[in-house]
């Protein structure tokens, strides 16, 4: 209540109307802080929780704007608790994006971000003498350029550090503050994630066009008439980001980013499907879009790559395919024995808590022994009882032409090039084919083998993209007809003094 009146000179409705809003804050901050103790793993123990925050949070905002005067004047409603409250339900929104996949649930969490900056409901809290509540509108940025950043919305993005760099800059002047750097680093992080994704794309009008590693209606090659392929449908993903020294922000790689999206549809508004913004319920599902599952892990430990490894297994349906994408850094074996097993190539590493040092992990113990922070690839022999499809991305890839195919299932591993410059079967690949975003990546995988081939730098042939099993080279990476493509776009972007004229001379 505020001022000098007493409770008995308030009317009852209004009265109840203050409970009322106390409690729907209490019970939202209860469920909300909850969030945190469920399982990150798994597909359903989740949902009703989530169900039940959506549904107090919905009521909190549309009391909030039914009573607003009363609010205002009985119970001193200030307008960044107004924005703290949509804050939560953008931080929802996003979490149930990561929990579903569902592209369309970050245009939710980006209506309510949105709203926080076009409403200024934190405008006033820099006239407080309280830095707990900068931070949050500190915090508040960083999850908005987040969400910016994975909507392609990159002039917004570019808005919003500049914005972001002068709060950062009046709290740190403001308040003798013990987490300066650590707001400094955020800064530098976005600058260099932004950076480090430079390609620029214009229109016959020289306008800039923003372009998405999602899918789209129409973008993916059909199959040709009377193409033989599996009904595998990837179902389930995990993206995992273990390098050392590697472009991020908020705990997502450059790599997680571009890989997460190219397992994505293109989101549609769905206020435009429901005519309820804002206001969306969960279990009001839109019209199916079937984007496979994915786990989003930075810097796991074995035992927690391990622990969603089996679960998501576990959880795969039938006729369903598990894509596990590693881009980490590579573990070289120690040394040589008569018999190389699975365990003897290396691998790519985990995280460890032990000291790096100049990028590299330091070595205390027997060279001889394994390196138990390692991810082999006998590690993954136990989730090849199902269709597995692997990306290794990482220095040591070669490990993992090394697979052994013990169950008979589908399986395909995509290695990239370990160095840079400074028996067939095309079944398998076949098998995978029938999946869109599959398609795509096999697709795009074979246009890059073959364009390294032709490129004047790329001589080694550790310097190319491999896989298990072999592609059939002269109908695919050294395809002449492809190989007569790639020479027509280089030279459609005047680079072909990079590629060799006649592709005999690439060999």
């Amino acid at each position: 209540m505020t001022g000098a009146e007493t409770e008995d000179d308030i009317p009852l409705g209004e009265r109840k109307t203050v409970t009322d809003f106390c409690y729907l804050l209490d019970k939202s901050k209860q469920l909300f802080n909850g969030l945190r103790d469920l399982p990150q793993y798994g597909h359903k123990q989740w949902q009703s929780y989530f169900g039940r925050t959506f549904d107090v949070y919905t009521k909190l905002w549309k009391f909030q704007q039914q009573h607003r005067q009363v609010l205002d004047s009985r119970y001193g409603l200030k307008r960044w608790q107004i924005g703290e409250v949509a804050s939560k339900i953008g931080q929802l929104y996003y979490h149930y994006y990561l929990r579903t996949s569902e592209t369309s649930y970050l245009n939710e969490a980006f209506s309510f971000y949105s709203a926080i900056r076009q409403r200024s409901y934190y405008f006033q809290v820099n006239k407080e003498d309280r830095p707990e509540l900068v931070v949050k509108k500190l915090r508040y940025y960083a999850r908005y350029i987040v969400v910016c950043l994975l909507l392609n919305k990159m002039d917004l993005v570019k808005v919003l550090v500049k914005e972001l760099s002068e709060e950062i800059e009046d709290y740190t002047q403001r308040f003798n503050t013990e987490d300066q750097l650590e707001w400094n680093l955020v800064l530098q992080e976005v600058a260099a994630f932004v950076e480090a994704d430079p390609i620029v794309v214009l229109n016959d009008n020289n306008s800039v066009v923003v372009t998405s590693n999602r899918l789209q209606e129409g973008n993916v090659p059909p199959l040709e008439q009377g193409m033989v392929v599996g009904q595998l449908v990837l179902a389930d993903a995990l993206i995992i980001g273990n390098c050392n020294n590697q472009v991020k922000f908020s705990e997502l790689t450059i790599d997680m980013f571009r890989m997460l999206q190219a397992l994505e549809r293109e989101p549609v508004n769905l206020a435009t499907q429901t005519s309820k913004q804002g206001t969306l319920e969960p279990n009001e599902k839109p019209a199916k879009r079937e984007n496979p599952h994915k786990y989003l892990l930075y810097k796991p430990t074995f035992s927690q790559l391990f622990t969603f490894l089996s679960a998501s297994f576990k959880e795969l349906p039938a006729n369903s395919v598990l894509l596990v994408y590693l881009s980490a850094t590579g573990v070289f074996p120690t040394g040589h024995s008569d018999y190389e097993g699975p365990y003897d190539f290396g691998g790519v590493l985990t995280n460890t808590n032990r000291d790096v040092v100049n990028g590299e992990t330091v070595q205390k113990r027997n060279q001889a022994q394994k390196e138990m922070h390692c991810l082999h690839p006998g590690d993954l022999f136990p989730f090849t009882r199902k269709p597995l499809f692997v990306i290794v991305d990482s220095s040591n890839s070669k490990a993992y032409k090394h697979f052994t195919n013990l169950f008979g299932q589908p399986l395909v591993c995509l290695l990239s090039p370990t160095v840079y410059p400074k028996s067939v079967q095309d079944q398998a690949f076949l098998q995978f084919f029938g999946d869109e975003f599959l398609r795509l990546l096999l697709i795009r995988f074979v246009f890059c083998s073959a364009a390294l081939r032709l490129h004047k730098l790329f001589r080694e042939s550790k310097s190319f993209p491999e896989s298990y099993p072999e592609l059939p080279k002269q109908d695919t990476v050294e395809s002449s007809l492809l190989q007569k493509h790639i020479l027509e776009l280089a030279t459609m972007l005047d680079v072909q003094n990079l590629f060799w004229d006649d592709p005999l001379e690439a060999y």
